[in-house]
């Protein structure tokens, strides 16, 4: 009777370990039940879901810190000049910061209607902080800057701020310290154009008075 030789390039089943799965001895993944139709771990959605949740986190945070020095201010100003408010504070650190500026700049800077900001100008007018003329070049113009009253004002205010604010900076670690102006230095670099300074708003809508104003030229009535 002929005898048939085995082919050993391809075992039978029964030369084949038992114990070894069939995709193992293949080369092959193991198959598993339990991860099976399960898609891939999505990296990008994980990138995105940690970002939302750090702007969350940022935007919380400065704004508690907006709060705190909103609160700061009112308490530097409540020591200093009680009448006035904030927004009337901000109108003459802005003429303080850019020096004779126009109505229409003024009223831009801070975000409101030209007319809102005359009121307010004329509030501050009658308390001898604010002086307000015609601009030699352009009669229908108003050019407004601080009178000696109103600078010394602001000096103080602003002076009371930074005592208050240093006191807050000693209580923190070196560290921590050392870490904070960088990281809001790049907050608002990254902010680009969303985070204008009062100096370049004024300039942006033409409201900075080059030269310096005619005494001669009495002050507008209202």
């Amino acid at each position: 009777m002929a005898q048939h030789d085995t082919d050993p390039e391809t075992p039978d089943s029964e030369t084949r370990d038992p114990e070894i799965p069939d995709d193992e001895a293949a080369g092959r993944e193991p198959f598993d039940d339990e991860t099976a139709g399960r898609e891939a771990p999505d990296d990008e959605g994980a990138d995105r879901d940690d970002l939302d949740r750090e702007a969350e986190e940022l935007g919380v945070a400065v704004m508690a810190t907006s709060r705190l020095f909103v609160a700061i201010s009112a308490r530097a100003l409540a020591s200093t000049a009680e009448s006035l408010t904030l927004p009337q504070l901000r109108a003459l650190v802005v003429l303080d910061t850019c020096g004779p500026v126009k109505l229409v700049a003024l009223a831009a800077t801070l975000g409101v209607n030209p007319s809102t900001a005359l009121r307010m100008v004329g509030r501050l007018e009658a308390l001898d902080l604010v002086d307000r003329r015609t601009n030699p070049d352009n009669r229908r113009e108003v050019v407004l800057s601080l009178t000696a009253q109103g600078h010394d004002l602001v000096t103080r205010v602003l002076a009371h701020r930074r005592a208050e604010i240093r006191k807050l900076v000693q209580r923190l670690p070196a560290e921590e310290r050392a870490a904070l102006v960088p990281a809001l230095r790049a907050l608002t670099t990254a902010a680009g154009e969303m985070a204008v300074e009062a100096y370049d708003t004024a300039r942006a809508v033409r409201g900075i008075v080059e030269d310096p104003l005619d005494a001669a030229v009495p002050p507008r009535d209202t």
